[in-house]
């Protein structure tokens, strides 16, 4: 089966150490030859831009990390550079879609002309906040708990009229309502289930029955830490997050959200996206194939890809 990805840090690695290959670096989770391995069709690249980064030059990293992206990920054959979520209709089967998006305005500030060149970049996703406040809007990890901003507010508008996904995964409680109240289509791209482990990135129950409400997609992440309270997790206790998802109607809304690279323990048995095998294999015991190959590619085909806003042609 096919397989989508809306979550991976690569662009990150690959930035800190310029000797790293994105074609076999066993250091890199989601490296050209285990998306291969793996059967993953489209892999969205996060640009993360470390918080302790001085805000002067934050925009910057935000430029090199692209710059990485066409030089180093795009350079490898048969990675296809995805510029609006349509074409990922349009890939051959030997091609691997690339698709970037944005985890956190704080590097933009309040300059929307960074903003409009994000966007002229092909950037197809931006979740406003990564764990912390900016300008946007308060993260989840801000005791403040605020919501949106009046910037903020624009930016999803903006977002909107240039058909780019408003990302709901690390906002605070409150602006994650303030988004799917404006957004036109949403997504969690990398969030588990609050109520299957308690950890504050986690979606809580009225959140994830918005988000199955709206028709949005919800990518589940493969960081232990998300998927149970102990050390330590295995493919078993991941599927408890699919299960509860799946029980308050979210079935044809799940995906993978994996995170990799940015995680820095692994579930057992999916170390990698080489590995993909291993958690399809486990769903197929529990789900029927449909249901299972809409977990891998069609939910977010149906959900995203073919939402309305896109209706109109790809920008």
């Amino acid at each position: 089966m096919k397989i989508i990805d809306t979550h991976c840090d690569a662009l990150l690695k690959l930035w800190r150490d310029t000797s790293k290959s994105f074609a076999d670096d066993v250091e890199i989770d989601t490296n050209a030859m285990r998306l291969k391995a793996g059967q993953v069709n489209v892999q969205v690249f996060a640009i993360w831009v470390p918080e302790t980064t001085p805000h002067e030059v934050k925009f910057r990293v935000v430029q090199e990390q692209i710059n990485v992206f066409h030089e180093r990920v795009l350079a490898v054959p048969g990675m296809i550079h995805i510029r609006s979520l349509p074409e990922i209709e349009q890939l051959q089967p030997d091609q691997i879609g690339a698709v970037l998006s944005l985890e956190g305005m704080d590097p933009v500030g309040t300059d929307l002309g960074k903003l409009d060149w994000l966007y002229e970049q092909g950037i197809c996703s931006i979740g406003l906040t990564w764990n912390q406040a900016n300008l946007c809007a308060d993260g989840i990890g801000e005791e403040r708990g605020a919501g949106l901003t009046s910037f903020g507010k624009q930016v999803i508008e903006r977002n909107n009229q240039a058909k780019v996904l408003n990302d709901v995964s690390h906002l605070s409680l409150r602006a994650f309502w303030d988004v799917i109240e404006r957004s036109t289509c949403t997504i969690a791209s990398h969030s588990n289930a609050y109520t299957v482990c308690q950890h504050e990135r986690n979606l809580r129950d009225d959140q994830i029955d918005a988000l199955i409400e709206n028709n949005s997609f919800i990518g589940l992440v493969f960081f232990p830490t998300f998927i149970k309270d102990e050390s330590g997790a295995t493919i078993a206790d991941l599927l408890r997050h699919f299960d509860y998802v799946a029980s308050r109607g979210g079935v044809r809304n799940i995906g993978f959200g994996s995170d990799f690279d940015g995680i820095s323990r692994h579930v057992t048995q999916l170390e990698h996206a080489g590995r993909y095998d291993q958690l399809i294999n486990e769903l197929l015991k529990h789900y029927r194939e449909e249901e299972v190959n809409g977990f891998c590619q069609t939910n977010f085909i149906d959900k995203v890809v073919r939402h309305q806003m896109f209706q109109e042609g790809s920008r």
